[in-house]
């Protein structure tokens, strides 16, 4: 099951004006003003969408993006504007390696550079556009819109389980009206089950621990069953937890959630220490001020041992997740808005993970305005 959603909000330029001040009495800058950091391999669609022989378009932090999928060899990226006169090059047609815009024939290969004006010499050629770096791997289409200098150090991020034959994974791109840090709040605080309620029933968060290091930091959870039933999906995955009668519900399952900055990650284990879902998750900014957010998930559960269950219970188990993501929607956009109206964060935050997770992804993001990816083209004209 797929869910698939294309980018295309409009933002040319970041407006310093629009952004919060640091919060007062404090040497960090509002976390909510921290960009993300281009430097690295993100995601900005699915396979699927960029259908051969056609050209998509996207946008990473207010920058329009072009992918282009020629009939035969890999994507390419390239800034989504024709020199001429600044039309989506997104809209024009492919022929071969190159893609032609739309308004007056200007053809562009994958390089970036310009290798036909339909109307002038070929020794008369204008300067081509910027490109980006691009891969494709777990039906994504990922771009590294920072340096491009950089693309081939910086390690492609780990996708999971979803190239694993014994896991089914499920594709979900959510797009939430929200800073992209609340999102990593919201899935490392597993305190917050109390909003679950009516899905899940009553369950308590047990804090097992957590590791932090430079780029990383990570908290591990159990669930205790207080009140209510065991979900039907919950069950299916998981099996079912014996009621017992009032006692404390011994750690049956270890939930690890991790952000490796810029990714974040959960994981389930069984009792027995096998990993029986893999969540692997990016948060991609689509505007300038990376106030709206777009998910790209894999979420990968295990088959069981009956062939064919896992078909079966699949539909409830995408019943199940999106309730609960639709629950977590709406409270991180109220997060927002909250922001929005009160000019900055005064967020009260007393839980340690928490607090560090901040601390991370600020040392770790870049200054408000700095996370737009270049859209100038640094190579001198030439032949593509």
């Amino acid at each position: 099951m797929s869910d698939t959603l294309s980018v295309q909000t409009e933002a040319p330029q970041r407006d310093q004006a629009t952004t919060a001040p640091a919060t007062p009495a404090t040497s960090h800058p509002d976390l909510r003003t921290v960009d993300t950091d281009p430097n690295f391999w993100f995601p900005v669609a699915w396979s699927s969408q960029v259908r051969k022989g056609k050209a998509f378009g996207v946008r990473y932090a207010g920058v329009p993006i072009a992918l282009v999928r020629p009939e035969e060899g890999s994507v390419f990226a390239l800034y989504d504007r024709c020199p001429h006169r600044q039309v989506p090059l997104s809209k024009g047609t492919v022929n071969g390696q190159t893609v032609r815009c739309c308004y007056h024939g200007w053809a562009f290969g994958r390089s970036g550079r310009c290798i036909d004006v339909p109307y002038l010499g070929k020794g008369k050629l204008p300067n081509g556009v910027r490109t980006y770096p691009c891969r494709e791997a777990g039906g994504l289409v990922f771009i590294f819109p920072g340096d491009p200098e950089k693309a081939d150090t910086v390690p492609f991020p780990k996708l999971g389980s979803v190239d694993n034959p014994a896991y089914k994974t499920k594709h979900f791109s959510p797009r939430v009206d929200c800073h992209y840090t609340f999102m990593h709040e919201n899935l490392m605080d597993m305190n917050h089950q109390f909003l679950h309620r009516r899905q899940m029933g009553q369950i308590k968060a047990r804090f097992l621990g957590q590791d932090k290091g430079e780029n990383f930091i990570e908290a591990r959870y159990s669930f205790m069953r207080s009140a209510g039933q065991q979900p039907l999906a919950e069950r299916l995955i998981f099996g079912k937890h014996k009621d017992l009668k009032g006692a404390e519900q011994p750690v049956e399952e270890v939930v690890t959630i991790r952000t490796t900055y810029p990714y974040q990650t959960l994981q389930i284990h069984d009792k027995d220490g096998d990993l029986i879902m893999d969540l692997w998750v990016a948060y991609v900014p689509v505007d300038k001020d990376q106030r709206v957010t777009q998910s790209f998930g894999l979420l990968s559960v295990l088959r069981p041992q009956t062939p064919l269950l896992i078909d079966l219970i699949w539909p409830a188990l995408g019943w199940f997740t999106n309730r609960i993501f639709l629950e977590d929607k709406d409270i991180v956009e109220l997060e927002q808005q909250a922001w929005n109206e009160q000019g900055g964060d005064r967020n009260v935050e007393i839980f340690p993970v928490v607090k560090a997770l901040r601390e991370l992804l600020v040392r770790c993001g870049v200054p408000a305005g700095k996370g737009m990816p270049e859209t100038a083209n640094p190579a001198p004209a030439g032949a593509a």
